[in-house]
C-alpha cells in the first residue's frame, strides 16, 4: 500500500533566510485537537526552529491553533512540541548544531498516511548579499522565460 502525503503546510521563509543543507523527516508528538486542527490547516511554523534539550529534539514557536469544538481539551497554540527521531540521529544533529554553526529549521509539515510527519532542516544562515544574489537570480530567470514566450509568439 504506498504511502500517501497531504502537505499541510511549507515554511517558505525558511528557503529565503536559510541555506538548507540536508533535510530530515520526524515525527512530531501531538493531541487529538492538535491533528484536528492540522486537518483545517491551521498552523502557523515561520519563526519556529528546533533545538535538543536533555536528549529530546523539540520544535519551538509553531503555532497550532485551538481547535474550535475542543473546549477544556484545547492545549496551548505555542507549547513546545516533541519530534520523535531515533537517538543516534537526535545525536549527530545536535553535534553538527553545536560544533558547525548551524540551526534546524522545521521546512514541510505534512500527513503521511494517517501520522503526522514534519521535515526538518539543516541550515546556515544566509547573509544580505546571498540574499541579494538569489533575489537577482530569479528576477534574471523570469525576464529570460519571458523574453523566451514573446519570441515564441512572433514566430507563430
Amino acid at each position: 500500500m504506498p504511502d500517501t502525503y497531504k502537505n499541510i503546510a511549507e515554511n517558505r521563509k525558511a528557503w529565503h533566510e536559510y541555506h538548507i543543507e540536508d533535510k530530515y523527516e520526524a515525527g512530531i508528538e501531538l493531541f487529538g485537537t492538535e491533528v484536528k486542527s492540522l486537518r483545517q490547516n491551521a498552523v502557523n511554523f515561520k519563526d519556529a526552529y528546533c533545538t535538543v534539550r536533555e536528549g529530546d529534539l523539540l520544535v519551538v514557536g509553531m503555532h497550532i491553533s485551538p481547535y474550535e469544538k475542543g473546549n477544556l481539551f484545547n492545549r496551548d497554540p505555542l507549547r513546545p512540541r516533541r519530534l520523535l527521531m531515533h537517538r543516534r540521529e537526535i545525536n549527530r544533529l545536535y553535534a553538527q548544531v553545536k560544533q558547525d554553526g548551524y540551526t534546524l529549521i522545521p521546512t514541510r509539515l505534512y500527513f503521511k498516511g494517517p501520522r503526522v510527519k514534519v521535515e526538518v532542516g539543516l541550515a546556515k544562515g544566509k547573509k544580505l548579499y546571498d540574499k541579494r544574489a538569489d533575489q537577482a537570480g530569479r528576477d534574471a530567470k523570469r525576464e529570460m522565460d519571458r523574453a523566451a514566450k514573446t519570441s515564441g509568439r512572433a514566430d507563430e
